[in-house]
């Protein structure tokens, strides 16, 4: 949907520095409200790519020198912001895991069922919007690409976050799926141990993910868990963690696809669901 120039001016009180929510590489975002029509609306999600964990874009105004995209307003803020407070409490346990089935959702859909796959090449935790119920809205496409089907990555100048960026398409320039795979393994190490990717240094001088799949190969995770993980998490913990180091492994060729990502994610949350449900001995054996 094209949208003219005095919408998003109306909606933003002509682009007002009290309306801003953030910025970052790709732009600056703000909040306003949109005079819509119901039937406009129903033409903006029909025509796009429609996934519940990914933000809905609504439409775009070509009439500035920068152009503008009009996206959903999701209403609580991001991962990022949940997860680094200040309190010893932050996510629950079951809600981080089931954050990260949903990241790992949306982007098993853009890598796999999508006709032209796309790489979405900024995966963090600032970039993973949170609606009312703690839903995953992936977002910030600025600096995805699609991969011709016929390829299994592009050469590019290298974009993304330190911390979260994959090493081998640092060095290399060449992005693949994979890359985005290291990225979300490295979510996977922030929601386990409340750790900023992009500031932490071990002892060492390591960096989050190299320093966690060290203290995996010495089982020694307790050192870098976050206690209220310990506490709440049980045995998929430990299976979380090796499936992040398994994501953020070295050679890209070595990390599992998004989607056996997803799979192994959807089957670990299954279980952990199980296992908090009160059903009785009775009703087991019944079942």
């Amino acid at each position: 949907m094209i949208i003219t120039l005095k919408e998003p001016e109306k909606a933003t009180n002509n682009f007002d520095k009290a309306r801003e929510l953030g910025g970052g590489a790709h732009g600056v975002v703000y909040k306003g409200i949109l005079d819509i029509d119901d039937f406009i609306n129903e033409v903006a999600i029909l025509s796009q790519i429609n996934h519940r964990n990914i933000v809905k874009l609504f439409g775009c105004c070509l009439e500035t020198e920068v152009p503008l995209l009009v996206y959903e307003f999701i209403t609580n803020g991001t991962l990022y912001s949940h997860l680094h407070v200040e309190a010893p409490i932050a996510l629950s346990w079951k809600d981080r895991l089931r954050i990260a089935v949903e990241t790992a959702r949306a982007l098993a859909y853009l890598h796999s069922f999508v006709s032209l796959p796309i790489i979405h090449r900024d995966i963090k935790s600032p970039n993973t919007l949170l609606n009312d119920n703690l839903t995953v809205k992936l977002s910030d496409f600025g600096a995805s690409r699609h991969i011709p089907v016929d390829q299994t990555g592009v050469d590019t100048v290298v974009q993304g976050t330190f911390g979260y960026l994959d090493p081998t398409y640092y060095s290399t320039g060449h992005l693949t799926e994979k890359s985005d795979v290291y990225s979300f393994g490295v979510i996977l190490i922030e929601l386990i141990t409340r750790k900023k990717p992009v500031s932490y240094r071990s002892a060492q001088g390591y960096g989050l993910a190299r320093h966690f799949v060290t203290l995996v190969s010495e089982s020694n995770l307790d050192h870098i868990l976050d206690p209220q993980v310990i506490r709440e998490g049980g045995g998929e913990v430990v299976d979380i963690a090796l499936l992040a180091a398994m994501c953020v492994k070295f050679t890209s060729e070595e990390r599992p696809t998004m989607r056996q990502v997803e799979m192994t994610l959807e089957s670990i949350y299954a279980a952990k669901e199980f296992d908090s449900s009160e059903v009785t001995d009775e009703e087991f054996d019944e079942n």
